[in-house]
């Protein structure tokens, strides 16, 4: 046999591998959510660079391929070395049931796991050895599970990474890796959010049939199994190609540089981007972020907060009056951005409720979300402080006794409640909060009674406020102004909510019902807070977690981090406020509207005060930006520093405060002033939270 055919396998997969690869960058190039139009250069880069990455990727992921195929032999079942490696499984499969393996140190499922590979392992081998008429046959439909196995892998990538396009305008990254994590969740938005039986049903037919014809192409390498010569030649390719994978792929990773984010996006190697995000999910800025020294970093934070001194944020915030120690409700709503209301732009009329609360409150119009997840938004009204790289605070294994804005309540004898419709185990905010003095009330705190509709992400908005009724209700009777933060869940796809509540079926899983469904229930909340005793005592503040999608052509797109925010009372006149700010803002001017004097370490600040300096902090798991002066300053790993001219793209009738879209046009003169301020407040806020000095 021709030596080529002995590698069909590795071919066959290879060619199905790339076709898929093709075929999915040409939906994505055309999806909706790219919102580019592309050069033929950069179509050209797309593909061609595309496709040499998908080369070198798959032959990394092809060394399982490998070591199955180099071991398939007939040599191994004769006497006695097949009693010999039987003997051998039979003992290692003890070994592990045992329950005293080395295994057993790690816990978790991991010894379970290798003890059913071990068993099969030995059953499979022990027909191979004991029906040698059958061992044809049996090794036959081995390798055809092997081949569909990969096809199946293959095919079921390409629709992650299609699905994963449609939610986040971006191959895998930081967030894909964080869903490996709460598999419930995850797996129970895909089955409630896609029509999964269909589209499973379909996946397995396609697998099938494409294993046909690849085991069509592939069988003649267990019809004449290789010689161990023919397996050595095998091998020494197979090694030589894998080592210059590892070489070649971080090296064509780097040519993703271009200024159009979808290019670089389009072009990159999906499989490849999640082991990065794996790789990446914890950012020591001191080691991938261009830095300061020490000392010049506090000083240029000195220029923000005169009242500090040394390597510290720690100040002195004094009311101008007497303290007003209302109740507070924070609602922070899920996804929302601003073009969903009417004053943006929207002229849907999605979101009635609050298009007609914020002409009664204290409006932020011009506030920009902190992050793209929700827990970069619970960190920044909780915490107040720049989003710093990696993971959120809420999730790192240091998020505890933090100074948080719940510790300032507590110390003035608030009661301090988290309020979530879903587990609150989900994105480590059980921990987060419990583990910063606030009391959990989540779905786990509902009787069956009072929920009435629940999804995967837990119960509709309107039974969390139903149960945020009863509580406050209670809290009222104990002579203590309360503090509650609730976190809303219905506006998340599947955007599944009760039918017979608004015009737009709750079982059509439409982001604009999530929307309006969510501002229906928002009213409900205020009809029904408005007959209780407390209501003339009690603040609203309202504000998104993050906005509805962070995908654009540029690394930070403005527009995707636009957020509403209001500060409703009913003895608090309506006012706009149109100054720059950022979502760490709003917590300390809260404060100072309530008059509250109190050591503060807050990276937000009140943004009524006369020394407030606009500026805006928007980020990624690895992009850090700054807005300020018209110019967005991005800080990114490897020391890498850009900055952008910012020009707005009017829309017409709009009013000026409420325009939303800018062009991001790159500077080719350095602001250097800007990059020092952006690394100022980015590099302070992690050696605060390094050096434990965020604690309260």
């Amino acid at each position: 046999m021709v030596f080529y055919k002995k590698l069909s396998p590795f071919y066959n997969l290879a060619l199905f591998y790339f076709i898929v690869s093709f075929l999915l960058r040409i939906v994505l190039f055309f999806h909706p959510i790219t919102q580019s139009s592309f050069s033929i250069l950069e179509s050209l880069k797309i593909f061609s660079i595309g496709l040499i990455s998908d080369f070198f990727v798959f032959i990394i992921a092809s060394v399982f391929l490998w070591l199955y195929l180099i071991f398939i032999s007939n040599s191994k079942y004769n006497k006695p070395s097949g009693y010999i490696i039987l003997a051998f499984l039979a003992a290692l499969f003890l070994y592990v049931a045992s329950g005293k393996s080395i295994l057993d140190e790690y816990g978790g499922a991991l010894p379970r796991i290798v003890l059913i590979f071990i068993g099969i392992k030995m059953i499979l081998f022990s027909l191979l050895l004991f029906l040698p008429k059958l061992r044809d046959e049996i090794r036959y439909w081995l390798f055809a599970f092997v081949m569909f196995l990969y096809v199946l892998l293959i095919l079921q990538n390409g629709l992650s990474e299609y699905f994963f396009w449609n939610e986040f305008g971006v191959k895998y990254n930081f967030i894909a890796v964080n869903y490996l994590i709460y598999t419930n969740e995850v797996i129970g938005n895909i089955m409630q959010s896609y029509p999964v039986i269909p589209i499973f049903s379909a996946l397995f037919l396609v697998t099938g049939i494409v294993t046909y014809f690849i085991l069509k192409g592939s069988k003649k390498y267990i019809d004449e199994i290789p010689t161990f010569n023919e397996k050595i030649k095998i091998s020494g390719i197979y090694i030589v190609l894998f080592l210059v994978s590892l070489v070649a792929i971080p090296a064509f990773a780097k040519t993703e540089n271009s200024k159009n984010v979808f290019v670089n996006e389009l072009q990159a190697n999906g499989l490849y981007k999640f082991y990065l995000a794996f790789q990446n999910n914890k950012l020591d800025y001191f080691k991938f972020y261009k830095t300061l020294p020490a000392e010049k970093a506090y000083s240029i934070l000195k220029q923000q907060f005169p009242a500090i001194s040394g390597e510290n944020t720690n100040r002195t915030i004094s009311g101008d009056s007497l303290e007003d120690h209302k109740n507070v409700v924070l609602i922070t709503i899920e996804s929302y951005s601003a073009e969903f209301m009417k004053m943006y732009g929207n002229k849907q009329n999605i979101t009635p409720f609050l298009d007609s609360l914020a002409q009664k409150s204290t409006q932020f119009t011009n506030l920009y979300a902190a992050g793209n997840r929700t827990v970069r938004g619970l960190e920044a009204v909780t915490l107040c402080l720049p989003p710093t790289a990696g993971e959120s605070v809420v999730k790192r294994e240091d998020n505890k006794n933090k100074f948080s804005t719940g510790a300032i309540f507590k110390d003035k004898g608030y009661n301090v409640k988290f309020m979530y419709g879903g587990d609150a185990f989900f994105d480590n905010m059980q921990d987060f909060y419990s583990g910063n003095g606030y009391e959990i009330i989540d779905k786990s705190s509902f009787k069956p009674e009072e929920i009435t509709f629940s999804n995967v992400w837990g119960v509709c908005d309107e039974d969390m406020y139903n149960k945020a009724i009863k509580i406050m209700n209670t809290e009222a009777k104990e002579n203590k102004p309360f503090f509650n933060h609730i976190m809303t869940v219905s506006n998340h796809r599947p955007f599944t909510y009760p039918n017979n509540k608004i015009d737009i079926p709750g079982d059509i899983k439409s982001r604009d019902g999530g929307v309006k469904y969510t501002d229906y229930a928002l009213r409900k909340f205020f009809a029904m807070a408005s007959k209780q005793p407390w209501f003339k005592n009690t603040v609203f503040v309202i504000v998104a977690d993050h906005c509805a999608s962070s995908a654009g052509k540029t690394q930070l797109p403005l527009d995707k981090y636009r957020i509403p925010a209001f500060i409703y009372s009913p003895d608090l006149k309506p006012v706009k406020h149109n100054q720059l700010m950022s979502q760490i803002d709003l917590m300390p001017t809260l404060f100072g509207l309530l008059h509250f004097s109190y050591e503060s370490k807050f990276f937000g600040q009140d943004i009524l005060k006369p020394d407030y300096k606009p500026r805006a902090f928007i980020a990624t798991y690895q992009d850090l930006g700054l807005i300020k002066d018209n110019v967005l300053t991005i800080l990114s790993p490897k020391q890498q520093v850009r900055q952008f001219q910012l020009s707005l793209e009017a829309k017409e009738g709009v009013a000026p405060e409420y325009q939303i879209d800018y062009n991001e046009k790159c500077m080719k003169k350095e602001r250097t002033d800007l990059v020092n301020e952006t690394i100022s407040f980015y590099q302070t806020a992690s050696d605060m939270l390094k050096h434990k000095k965020y604690q309260k």
